[in-house]
């Protein structure tokens, strides 16, 4: 049984050597002048780290922040899946069984018809502002609409009802209404740019509908409030002249998780086959994400290049303290420390630096990201980013990689100057001038 007494010993020693090791560590770290002062050079170190882990985490947070803003104002005004159909007008004729068969379909939670056309809007004879006119049926139960702004019309929120003057009514982007001068009870002249029709004299005659405005809409999407309209699915199919086919552009589908539109997208397509085909807001907006995720990697691999500068700082700190304290490290030595103690030594005054940089730079980033979400105190052009203001989204698996990867490096440069101190000779460090 004598082992017990031999392991409690064991410990307190180890536990004695590592209480010296900080000891000796945090006399390091402090000036000579000043022992309870970090040594200015200290100081630059611990701010390259701070710095670093905070720029990272701001900027990671705005472009997590961009995507999550421009992925939630597409999906309130662009269905997660659209059925349609192969063919030279690009009109889906016989619908309704179609539409009958996708709301079958598992994870499907609501079909609809849609039109979707292009269009000129006329306020006055001066100037034309081109848009997309949507067709949205109004036959529909608010809890079954596809896109939030469809919900909102058949809630009543944006009134597609009768007007007083008689013609069809019409929502408008925000935007555009205030590009054309147009207020709800105004009247716009709709110029379709699909009915064309020649005349006896062989000119190309557009199709021109009146239409009263009945208001606006904001969805804080700039690319939607300056280009898109919305009027009774009747009133567009009239302007398109297909009311008496009863065509439509295609079916728009709504599912249970918006990440799952590829999969569900091609059990629609197993389900209908040929002539059907679908098309997802992935699919739609691949291109837009794919740009975004490579910028936030960009972003992330410059930026950590901070903390990788930072490193550095903290290798050549520890340089210049064993360059500096070389005779006490040999003193040291010979009164019993080993290498291990030594390096010890080194290790935890460089993790020191690391460990309260990242600290503090989370802190910091963590609280600038807090500041910009609460306020939105920085504003951006709409018509360049889509958006109006900044936004932040602080992901928490990101910032644990920051503090993972700064505190790796950290641990990374305190190996060097550690191997070099712990590799001291006891009598040529003593005669070290």
């Amino acid at each position: 049984m004598s082992s017990g007494p031999g392991g409690v010993v064991g410990k307190g020693k180890k536990s004695n050597s590592n209480r010296l090791s900080w000891f000796v560590a945090r006399r390091y770290l402090a000036s000579r002048k000043r022992g309870r002062l970090l040594s200015f050079i200290t100081w630059i170190s611990l701010a390259g780290v701070t710095v670093g882990v905070t720029a990272l985490i701001v900027v990671l947070g705005v472009m997590n922040g961009m995507q999550e803003e421009l992925r939630d104002k597409i999906l309130g005004s662009t269905p997660h899946v659209l059925v349609l159909e192969h063919g030279p007008s690009l009109r889906m004729s016989d619908w309704r069984p179609v539409m009958d068969s996708v709301r079958t379909l598992p994870r499907v939670r609501a079909a609809a018809p849609f039109i979707l056309t292009k269009v000129a809007v006329l306020r006055s004879e001066e100037y034309a502002q081109s848009a997309d006119l949507y067709g949205v049926s109004l036959e529909m139960d608010p809890d079954e609409a596809v896109t939030e702004m469809e919900a909102e019309i058949l809630q009543g929120v944006h009134d597609l009802g009768p007007t007083e003057s008689g013609y069809p009514p019409v929502v408008l982007g925000s935007r555009l209404a205030d590009r054309i001068g147009a207020f709800p009870g105004d009247t716009l002249r709709v110029i379709s740019l699909e009915n064309i029709r020649p005349s006896p004299y062989g000119h190309l005659i557009p199709t021109v509908r009146a239409f009263e405005v009945s208001g606006t809409f904001t969805t804080g999407m700039y690319e939607y409030d300056v280009g898109n309209i919305y009027a009774p699915l009747e009133v567009v199919q009239g302007l398109l002249g297909i009311l008496d086919s009863d065509q439509v552009s295609g079916l728009s589908v709504r599912i249970d998780d918006p990440w799952e539109a590829t999969a569900v997208g091609q059990s629609i397509r197993d389900e209908l086959g040929f002539p059907y085909w679908v098309q997802t807001w992935i699919d739609t907006n691949q291109s837009l994400f794919a740009a975004l995720q490579l910028e936030k990697l960009a972003l992330g691999v410059i930026l950590f290049l901070i903390v990788i500068v930072a490193a550095f700082n903290i290798v050549s700190t520890l340089v210049m303290v064993v360059v500096d304290r070389t005779s006490e490290i040999g003193i040291l030595k010979s009164m019993g420390m080993n290498d291990g103690q030594v390096l010890r030594v080194f290790v935890l005054q460089g993790m020191a630096i690391g460990v309260l940089g990242t600290v503090l730079g989370t802190s910091l980033g963590l609280f600038l990201s807090w500041i910009l979400h609460r306020f939105q105190i920085i504003q951006i052009p709409p018509d360049v980013y889509f958006i109006e203001r900044l936004p932040v989204s602080v992901n928490p698996g990101d910032v644990l990689l920051i503090i993972g990867g700064s505190l790796l490096i950290s641990l990374l440069a305190t190996i060097y100057p550690a191997l070099q101190a712990s590799r001291l000779q006891p009598v040529e460090a003593i005669k070290h001038d």
